[in-house]
């Protein structure tokens, strides 16, 4: 299943991250597991914010997804099902 995985990081650890210098090594590790078909970074409420959109295949992959925002950033995540346009048109089509 297609997800949006939304990673609110907590200013003060991903401050200390940042200055650490580690990052940039923990931003390639978290999407070399996830492996995203698009990832967008911004600010989210004045926070940084990391939105990726990924295939979930197996809700067993939670904690792997989800423990390196939570333990290294301190993050709030929210996982949300998404469809692209191809996986709406095939919704409607069994509307009928």
């Amino acid at each position: 299943m297609r997800v949006l995985l939304k990673a609110s990081m907590n200013t003060e650890k991903a401050n200390e991250v940042i200055r650490s210098g580690k990052m940039p090594q923990l931003m390639q590790e978290a999407l070399g597991n996830i492996k995203p078909e698009a990832a967008y970074f911004t600010l989210d409420h004045g926070v940084r914010t990391a939105y990726l959109f990924f295939d979930m295949q197996d809700s067993s992959r939670m904690p792997s997804v989800g423990e390196p925002f939570f333990l290294d950033l301190g993050a709030e995540l929210e996982l949300t099902p998404v469809m692209n346009a191809d996986d709406l048109q095939k919704g409607l089509s069994e509307l009928r």
